[in-house]
């Protein structure tokens, strides 16, 4: 197991649940807006203590966010939230002409991403959403690694300008981070040092990353672990800087290989420093219905998917 202290294993999703009722007390201008999930989001506790600042609007996502960008225009802080595959997909055009297009204040906050949803299957697995919302102009987009950076990216969004997209999940996970109000949004936080090669995560896999590291310690090979949680604006330098000392690299995430943090990174690299990326993700596939871990499995991300995407990087080294 990496060095690292576990306070427990908690879902993301709860701590998101707990920064919002502490951003109630402290920030006036705040609001929730749920489509009809608001025991999914952990919001009871908002909507109880706050219920003129809680508007549950039912199934109408289209609805939420063109809500959320009026209560914006009208000086509040609208926190939208729902499913990440209904927070997106299903609405991209009002999150695009009403949201980003207008650079409003709206914090969009997505539970249930990637494949880790488990059973709930395809329909609900969002694997596109860091690709969509990466995409936008003005859009800030921000994955958590663990539940108590989830707590501290909730309330750094509230502070930040601008549109942001805000990802967690469903499953419990290791929870392993410091709980600090000192995240900030586009620096990286590097986890483990390593001069054999780089790997670069976001989201639960950064757990998965620091597993996979201490596997390759042991046959020699020293990882640099790097914690990418803001995807977009990408920390260009903390890239630059760890590829320039190991040589070459892995970038790991739960979503679809060809628009997420992979394709981030290999586009700093190819036009800054060209050097050896393996990108660990779903191949252009959608996901199944099962258990997250079989799933992770099943798609190629699991620890040893990864230390094994390591090994190729460093056989690419010149």
């Amino acid at each position: 197991m990496p060095s690292f202290k576990v306070y427990d294993q908690t879902p993301t999703r709860n701590a998101f649940g707990e920064a919002m009722v502490e951003l109630g007390k402290t920030r006036p201008d705040v609001v929730a807006l749920c489509a009809d999930l608001t025991g999914s989001l952990k919001l009871e506790k908002f909507s109880s203590e706050f219920p003129d600042r809680f508007f549950s609007l039912g199934i109408a996502e289209a609805d939420m966010i063109s809500t959320a960008a009026g209560l914006a225009i009208g000086g509040k802080i609208p926190f939208t939230t729902t499913f990440a595959e209904f927070s997106t997909g299903r609405v991209y055009d009002q999150i695009r002409q009403s949201v980003a297009y207008s650079n409003l204040n709206v914090k969009i906050c997505a539970s249930h991403a990637g494949l880790t949803l488990g059973e709930d299957g395809a329909t609900h697995q969002a694997l596109e959403d860091i690709g969509l919302m990466r995409a936008l102009p003005n859009m800030t987009v921000i994955v958590p690694c663990d539940a108590n950076e989830t707590w501290s990216a909730t309330l750094a969004v509230a502070e930040h300008k601008g549109p942001v997209y805000l990802r967690f999940g469903r499953p419990n996970q290791p929870n392993f981070t410091e709980r600090t109000r000192d995240f900030r949004i586009g620096k990286a936080v590097k986890l483990r040092e390593g001069n054999s090669v780089t790997i670069v995560a976001c989201g639960i896999m950064v757990w998965k990353s620091l597993e996979a590291a201490d596997l390759l310690a042991r046959e020699g090979i020293e990882a640099e672990v790097i914690n990418m949680h803001t995807i977009k604006p990408l920390d260009q330098e903390a890239i630059l800087t760890s590829f320039s000392k190991t040589g070459c690299g892995v970038s790991v995430e739960e979503h679809q290989k060809n628009i997420g943090l992979g394709d981030a990174v290999a586009h700093v690299l190819s036009t800054r420093l060209p050097l050896p990326l393996e990108i660990v993700a779903v191949n252009d596939r959608f996901g199944e219905s099962g258990l997250p871990d079989e799933l992770l499995t099943q798609f190629g991300l699991a620890v040893s998917d990864i230390a094994d995407a390591a090994r190729r990087a460093v056989s690419r080294k010149k």
